[in-house]
């Protein structure tokens, strides 16, 4: 007959306790009356506890013990509770030492039940008993259980001796209530335990965690006689937590001289302190002292030097200190791995190595913790490899911690770097415990693949649940206006941020700056900058590239001394705003000698985007066989984007010659990608050469390649207006086209030479013969130009560049409405105001 899975488990539980405690079952396996024998009808009546029985209640009662002590020991709670049991079937009356043994025990592993139980039904209580109930409801985190059962004892009329007064404390400390922990204090003295050493330990621990540092550090000099190192490491452990370097070291050398010997807890809390303070010298000299004394090879010590080494920027003495453990365990890996990933910028290098790292864990049987897999997603991403991530979080599943809010917002990062939100939505939706990183995670996932309404849904959604966003939510929904170019959504974000409390955090400022330069309005976002407390890298670099953006170089170029000035260090963003700035503003000179600059003085390394404004300069000032030979030059002959620049400037100056080879290129790298053909179509087609461009024409439709539809739209009230060319779908469209004519009749009648205009439109053009006067941007212009208020710019949004003929008529527009047109296409911002542009027609 078989017995129960549940049978055979209890019993290979007791083949176990019978090799470390054999007394035990030969005592539990006798019949219940070998110790309460009943008299006998053939036998004289004899004591009902015989001294056999009474030596055999007394083994038993010492075998029980032993197995409480082991769960203590250990943790585990299945001897304690075994002995529980036979305690209770063999009816036998536990001392008080025995009952406070149990209660220590159920306290130690959590059990809150059974202390409970425990302690209302014993028979007798002692300051011990409240002592066990005190330090179990604090380990437990039931603060207010603990403090209860201290004013119950002392309202039984115990004798409270220091063991009490340290676990309260300890609870004073934990919920950081200084006005009790005085209190108490006050007591300690009163009951004459104030020079105790153990109560001094526990009152400057109080102290140290309640911020009372300097109250400590009088109770710590004043009782000086009575300090060991326990003292001192309390005192140490307070500076740490409130961020008193100076003085850590200050009292580690003390301790030195005054003969302690530092610990493992010492070191590790001074490590930790020269990682903060980047004090790379000290932690050099303990590791001197530890490798004399041999604790370097201690797992602890060894983990804050690794640690601190890393930190520091020693990765290399960090990957020493590790390989010099013969035995690693799964801290160890953990601490490594993690160091692997948390530089500033992790190298694909870094992630390999902690994938291997990873690898030699698993082969090696150690467990892996959330921390592990939540730290390995970030090598996937570090190495770009979406199998590998994939395969991990198989090994998440397996291990079930899928749904654990570390590991569930690492998996939305991995998938939101790889570009699969469906699978991220997922992950984010089977976290348990969604807290304010998840949503964070998952809203800049969003926002980062350009799914910019579902990141506005979801942050409506966050605000639903009744949570309050952060800084960095606020920042990344603020992102999405700014891509959206959506204004007034924007500007209700900054409401709600100064309504939070965080639209002063510079991430929040640096993307409202960015939300109001995209969306047109230089003004607001250069307001912005200055109401900037403490502007970082991140918002000069925004604002030198929004003023880039708009046209205006020589202001891009005047805060960039500024912030050379304010000793702040430019990035490759820094100066990839100002060579389009030098670019944009037809400053030759200025953008080559930035650009060495750029290598020479910071030692930053120019990318394709920093040649291809190189390239985009030299072309835009017709030196396109400079521009072609720097190319070359550049070691990025290979990318497409640089092609394209000097294609683009082919066009402005109809060299039809270079267009063409040029041309040939870029569609030998990208063959699919409309805008090459384009292009080269307008170069054939503004030269006259219909047949080529007829030829470029029919190679697009023979290879599948579409042009993208130009579209435009502006944003009126609180909804945005897209438009079409020749586009009759919008209600108001017969409106539309009616002031379109007439602002058209308008400018032919113009005096172009007594305004000073020098301008080419045909009279096909001024008439609306031709269907270029139905272009999207005009029709978006014309609609802002009757919806907005007179004083209000009227500003549109383009997919595409901007064509001549709609450049010339926006200004002639502005001109003959008065009012200020601001137009954004793909490759920066045009400012129409009385008949001129910000461009000063150089684009």
């Amino acid at each position: 007959m078989l017995c129960p899975p549940n049978t055979v488990t209890l019993f290979q539980k007791l083949n176990t306790l019978k090799l470390i405690f054999p007394q035990f079952l030969t005592i539990i396996q006798q019949p219940h009356h070998s110790i309460h024998t009943l008299p006998q009808q053939d036998q004289q009546p004899r004591p009902s506890h015989s001294s056999s029985d009474q030596n055999v209640a007394t083994k038993t009662t010492s075998t029980c013990t032993k197995l409480i002590h082991s769960s203590i020991l250990t943790g585990s709670l299945f001897p304690g509770n075994l002995a529980h049991a036979n305690i209770i079937k063999l009816f036998l009356q536990p001392s008080l030492i025995l009952h406070n043994t149990l209660l220590l025990m159920y306290g130690k592993v959590g059990d809150l039940s059974s202390v409970h139980n425990l302690f209302d039904e014993m028979p007798q209580r002692n300051v011990v008993s409240y002592n066990s109930l005190i330090s179990g409801y604090s380990r437990m985190g039931f603060y207010d259980k603990a403090l209860n059962a201290f004013c119950e004892s002392r309202v039984e009329g115990f004798m409270l001796d220091e063991y009490t007064y340290a676990g309260v404390l300890g609870v004073c400390g934990c919920i950081c209530d200084v006005k009790l922990g005085k209190t108490v204090h006050g007591l300690v003295i009163v009951s004459g335990l104030d020079g105790m050493v153990f109560v001094i330990n526990s009152l400057i621990d109080m102290y140290s965690k309640c911020g009372w540092i300097d109250q400590a550090r009088l109770l710590f000099e004043t009782s000086a006689a009575n300090v060991d190192d326990v003292s001192w490491n309390s005192l140490i452990s307070g500076y740490v937590r409130l961020g008193g370097y100076n003085e850590v070291f200050k009292l580690v050398m003390r301790m030195h001289w005054s003969g302690f010997m530092f610990s493992t807890f010492t070191l590790g809390t001074v490590l930790k302190a020269c990682c903060v303070h980047n004090l790379n010298c000290f932690g050099k000299m303990l590791h001197g002292y530890m490798v004399k004394h041999g604790l370097d090879l201690d797992v602890v010590v060894g983990t804050a030097l690794l640690d601190m080494y890393a930190k520091t920027g020693s990765l290399t003495d960090a990957i020493r200190i590790f390989m010099c453990f013969p035995y690693r365990n799964d801290v160890m890996y953990n601490a490594m791995i993690s160091r692997f990933l948390q530089m500033q910028t992790i190298s694909s290098e870094y992630g390999q190595e902690a994938l291997h790292l990873f690898c030699q864990m698993r082969s090696q049987g150690l467990k892996s913790s959330k921390f592990t897999f939540s730290s390995i997603l970030k090598a996937c991403i570090a190495v770009e490899n979406f199998e590998i991530g994939k395969q991990i979080h198989a090994q998440i599943c397996k291990n079930n911690l899928q749904s654990n809010e570390f590991i569930g917002t690492s998996l939305v990062d991995m998938y939101s770097f790889f570009g699969s939100m469906d699978d991220g939505l997922r992950c984010f939706n089977s976290t348990s415990k969604l807290d304010i990183v998840s949503w964070t995670s998952m809203i800049a996932g969003y926002v980062q693949n350009g799914q910019l309404e579902n990141a506005l849904s979801l942050f409506h959604q966050l605000l639903a649940c009744g949570r309050k966003p952060d800084e960095f939510i606020i920042s990344s929904v603020m992102s999405a206006c700014a891509e959206m170019v959506a204004a007034r959504s924007g500007e209700q974000i900054q409401s709600y941020a100064l309504k939070s409390g965080v639209a002063d955090v510079t991430i929040v400022q640096n993307s409202q700056i960015c939300m109001y330069a995209k969306s047109g309005d230089i003004d607001s976002a250069q307001l912005t900058f200055q109401e900037t407390k403490n502007p970082d890298v991140v918002s000069w670099s925004v604002m030198i590239c929004s003023y880039a953006q708009h046209g205006f170089a020589n202001e891009a170029l005047r805060l960039f001394k500024l912030m050379t000035a304010s000793r702040i260090q430019p990035n490759h963003i820094t100066f990839l705003g100002i060579l389009t700035a030098c670019s944009h503003g037809g400053l030759i000179e200025e953008g080559l000698r930035y650009l060495d600059i750029m290598k020479n003085d910071y030692g930053i390394t120019a990318n394709v985007k920093h040649s291809a404004c190189i390239v985009d300069l030299l072309g835009r000032a017709g030196r396109l066989q400079d521009a072609h030979n720097f190319i070359f030059d550049s070691g990025f002959e290979d990318d497409p984007v640089i092609w394209r620049a000097l294609l683009g400037a082919c066009r402005v100056h109809k060299d039809t010659v270079m267009g063409k080879h040029v041309a040939k290129r870029v569609i030998e790298l990208e063959p699919h990608a409309a805008a090459s053909y384009v292009l080269l179509y307008n170069i054939y087609d503004d030269a006259g050469n219909e047949k080529p461009a007829s030829e470029v024409r029919k190679l697009m439709q023979d290879r599948g390649v579409k042009k993208e539809p130009g579209i435009s739209w502006i944003e009126v009230g609180n909804k945005v207006h897209t438009f079409l060319v020749d586009d009759r779908s919008h209600e108001m469209s017969h409106l539309i086209y009616s002031r379109l004519e007439e602002m058209l009749v308008k400018i032919n009648k113009i005096n172009f030479n007594n305004e000073k205009l020098l301008l080419d439109i045909s009279e096909a053009q001024l008439s609306g013969t031709i269907g270029m006067n139905h272009h999207s941007e005009k029709l978006a212009v014309t609609f802002g130009i009757i919806s907005l208020p007179t004083s209000a710019p009227v500003r549109v949004m383009k997919n595409l560049r901007v064509c001549s003929d709609c450049h010339t008529t926006m200004k002639l527009i502005s001109k003959v409405e008065r009012r200020e047109i601001i137009l954004r296409d793909t490759i920066r911002f045009h400012h129409f105001k009385e008949g001129f542009c910000s461009c000063k027609d150089y684009w």
